[in-house]
């Protein structure tokens, strides 16, 4: 990331460099990033940009990004090369609405608190758009500007909006800074509102107000910073033969099982510090069972999970795979066979009309949840969440071949190699 200076030297914008291909994960995974394109689908005139935005976006066809007030900026490349400057414009908050976003942040305590620990609160938001401050897009505020001299979003514009969906899952203070104020000097301009006197005003004496204590009386305060995480998973000692084992006493499975018990341990510290797909503790004897054999262990304690858990050595197999891609949540797609109908059938039939082009699409056979494409070995599981999972076919056993993804193209391109997707306008 660079800065961006004007012809005065004031700092009024960021640089960011091109972001990698997106495949094997969908955009806007923020609530920013999605009402970002939501404002991209409500403004486009055709559907077809959009989706055509969104597969160069993929592509890795958007190059640096500029992000300034009013406006973002990038050179976007066609699938044949050709490169074009696209712009989209979003109107700047004047001064007065400023001064009241910044009003609206210093009435809670718990807004304040998180702006100066530099994060933005989406309730902050949601009341300033009550108060008539719009942060983010609304209807028609995304405006386009391409040298390829489409006169509405094209495949440009929009594959530029999604690229800033990404930039916003990860800073969404980028929209403090396209509205007309760079994040660090808000957060300075709001330090100073909060803790400015009135002219001739008396000196604070000591002590809290009343009905100040009361009123943040249900503001908790933060937490102690977490510490940080062990190098790696830690290794319990090991059992010698030096004692002998008391009766009953299966030395070679409580190794295996303290082992799995330290990955457990690990991951628990780690879910503790962000967001672990596979976290959950709930599970039946049977979900354990894989679980405790996702980790190398003796032929004669995977026996003995392979047993216990019904599956048979090969299905334990497959289903440890699956765990790894996904914890109990893939292990349920992995076992479940169910019926799609009403709503969730309507959705998934959408979604997968929308993820490509008619003629491009792949030619689907529908049992269930499951969609599998026609002669060439793979599939499509949809889970209970709207996600869809790659599956392949190994000698007439279907095994799990990736992550979920909401977007069914992006979780067949994981198991089609070479399928890609095809970036014509």
């Amino acid at each position: 990331m660079s800065r961006y200076d004007d012809e005065h030297g004031r700092d009024v914008g960021r640089t960011f460099a091109a972001l990698p291909p997106a495949r094997g994960h969908g955009f806007a995974r923020s609530w920013w990033g999605r009402a970002w394109l939501q404002a991209l689908e409500d403004a486009a005139l055709e559907t077809a940009a959009v989706k055509a935005g969104r597969r160069l976006a993929r592509a890795g066809g958007v190059g640096a990004v500029t992000v300034r007030p009013g406006r973002v900026t990038a050179v976007v490349r066609d699938p044949g090369g050709a490169a074009h400057r696209a712009d989209v414009l979003l109107p700047e908050l004047s001064a007065e609405e400023w001064a009241r976003f910044q009003d609206l942040a210093g009435e809670q305590a718990g807004h304040m608190a998180a702006l100066l620990d530099r994060e933005l609160p989406p309730h902050l938001i949601e009341d300033a758009a009550v108060a008539g401050i719009d942060l983010l897009p609304g209807l028609g505020d995304l405006e386009p500007e391409c040298d390829c001299g489409a006169w509405d979003h094209c495949g440009h514009t929009a594959a530029l909006c999604h690229q800033v969906a990404r930039l916003l899952d990860e800073d969404p203070f980028l929209l403090l800074l396209v509205r007309g104020r760079e994040k660090d000097a808000f957060l300075a301009e709001l330090h100073v509102r909060g803790t400015a006197q009135p002219s001739g005003a008396s000196p604070a004496t000591a002590g809290v107000d009343a009905a100040e204590a009361w009123a943040a009386a249900d503001v908790v305060p933060p937490l102690p910073e977490l510490p940080g995480l062990p190098q790696g998973i830690g290794t319990p000692p090991s059992l010698t033969a030096e004692a002998v084992a008391a009766p009953g006493i299966d030395t070679a499975a409580l190794e295996h099982l303290a082992g799995r018990t330290a990955v457990e341990a690990y991951r628990l510290l780690v879910a503790a510090r962000g967001v672990d797909p596979r976290a959950g503790t709930d599970l039946t004897a049977a979900q354990d069972a894989v679980r405790l054999a996702c980790g190398p262990a003796p032929a004669v304690v995977t026996e003995r999970l392979a047993s216990g858990s019904g599956r048979g050595r090969d299905g334990l197999a497959a289903a440890a795979g699956a765990w790894r891609l996904g914890g109990a949540a893939a292990l349920t797609v992995l076992d479940e066979e169910r019926e799609v109908e009403g709503v969730a059938l309507t959705r998934a039939r959408a979604a997968l009309e929308g993820a490509w082009e008619a003629d491009e699409r792949p030619e689907f056979h529908r049992s269930g949840n499951r969609w599998t494409v026609q002669g060439e070995g793979v599939q499509l599981r949809l889970d209970r969440e709207g996600h869809w999972w790659p599956y392949r076919d190994e000698a007439g056993r279907w095994i799990p071949a990736g992550g979920s993804d909401p977007d069914p193209a992006t979780a067949l391109a994981s198991v089609r190699p070479g399928a890609g997707e095809p970036g014509d306008f």
